[in-house]
């Protein structure tokens, strides 16, 4: 990776140049995100940056569109728990004034009150419009049970109770206390030179305000004990959405590696294990594969399927005897070296663009990744062993501590269902509609 990281008096600049398209890519984002919304205003964070985006200098949306429209441009935000972001790309020669525009929506924006309780009304009925995906659904109370008592539990978008008590004070405080330039990292990439950069990097912070950085207080999760499902009871579903996980792991874990090696043989490709005895032998889902995400905190393991309301239960039932097999027995040496050639095979696909190179580097600065994480990452994995792999499995994945969420119709597929998890220790029917 040819990324420069440059120190802007404690702000972190990242630069690579690409001559090969006349575009620039440039990102501003913060070292915290929803985790920083107050209890209660839970979606703060997000309408807050949409808010940005929507009222910047003082303008309308429509006038700000036609700003970036004009100048071959595009901007957008991101929310998640950890990082809020602002992506920009447009042609360079029009770079300066694309930043006098970036300049305006994260520095000076106006918050009207007209538009701030448009974007209320958007948003709940955003949520609303939520239930009637069943894989958000699934998501979203896998999350609630999974990280109970711990922010990772709350929602990013918020709830129909929270989001219509949000005033404008409540979103300048906000902005006023996390948009300083102590807690902004930026990024440019593609056609510009990285003394250009940094003066535009410059000129963006000078423009914000100065505070205290925000500390990062969360600890992380501990992870469900026992077996546990949550049924999202849903009318006239032939078809479920199901997730089953436990605790995880970060990056900062010395075995990392070899777990994520090690999950790629469980269900991280089209012809690992899930996939083969779920689709493959007995067609009940179009897909079936297990997930290794991380975050600035240890995220969830966990196993996704969405076969047919009829398959539910026997595909949870399989799903669970192979996870414990997987944990048992490990994998083997032709899988190791399958994975491990998967892996670094695809890699290059993550790396060929420098706006990629950069992202990646930027989100080992956000989300805390140990040095050199992606720059030795073919290293790293051409170096576990099966013996590495394997004992990652048993360290970190314990299969009697699950979270199992699925979407159905209660009444026709609850009872069995739950009766397809040997030592379950609760389980509750929640309502599809519930906030």
């Amino acid at each position: 990776m040819n990324v420069q990281s440059i120190d802007l008096g404690g702000r972190r600049l990242l630069i690579e140049s690409s001559p090969a398209l006349p575009l620039v890519h440039v990102t501003v984002a913060l070292t915290s995100g929803a985790l920083e919304d107050p209890a209660g205003k839970e979606g703060l964070t997000r309408l807050t940056a949409r808010a940005m985006r929507r009222t910047g200098g003082g303008l309308t949306q429509q006038q700000l569109d036609t700003r970036i429209d004009s100048l071959g441009g595009s901007l957008g935000a991101d929310v998640s728990h950890s990082t809020v972001s602002f992506n920009g790309t447009v042609i360079a020669r029009n770079l300066d004034a694309f930043l006098d525009l970036m300049i305006d929506v994260l520095a000076r924006p106006g918050f009207s009150e007209e538009e701030l309780a448009l974007l209320r009304r958007e948003t709940e009925a955003e949520l609303i419009e939520a239930r009637d995906n069943d894989r958000a659904l699934a998501r979203r109370w896998f999350s609630r049970k999974m990280f109970a008592g711990h922010p990772y539990a709350r929602s990013v978008s918020g709830h129909l109770t929270t989001v219509p008590t949000m005033t404008a004070g409540d979103v300048r405080a906000l902005y006023q206390r996390t948009w300083t330039r102590e807690n902004v990292v930026l990024s440019f990439s593609g056609d510009i030179d990285a003394a250009h950069a940094r003066a535009s990097a410059e000129r963006l912070l000078e423009a914000l305000g100065s505070g205290p950085r925000l500390a990062d207080q969360v600890t992380d999760p501990t992870g469900p004990r026992g077996r546990s499902l949550v049924f999202v009871d849903k009318p006239e579903r032939t078809q479920t959405q199901i997730l089953i996980g436990g605790l995880g792991s970060h990056p900062r874990d010395p075995d990392h590696i070899a777990l994520h090696v090690a999950n790629t043989v469980l269900g991280g490709t089209f012809t690992a294990r899930l996939m083969k005895e779920v689709r493959s032998k007995r067609g009940w889902s179009y897909g079936a594969y297990s997930s290794l995400p991380y975050d600035r905190h240890r995220q969830a393991f966990s196993l996704w399927t969405f076969p047919k309301a009829s398959d539910a239960a026997a595909c949870i039932q399989l799903e669970l005897e192979l996870l414990a097999a997987w944990c048992e027995k490990g994998i083997t040496q032709r899988e190791l070296a399958g994975a491990k050639r998967y892996l670094t095979r695809s890699h290059a696909f993550a790396i060929d663009t420098a706006t990629k190179r950069v992202g990646l580097a930027f989100d080992a600065l956000i989300y805390d990744l140990p040095p050199g994480y992606y720059e030795g990452y073919l290293d790293h994995i051409g170096e576990v062993s099966l013996e590495r792999a394997n004992a990652a499995i048993r360290d970190r994945i314990d299969p009697e501590h699950l979270v199992v969420a699925v979407v159905g119709t209660a009444a026709e597929i609850e009872a069995e269902v739950r009766a397809s998890i040997p030592g379950l220790s609760a389980h509750e029917i929640v309502a599809h509609d519930a906030d």
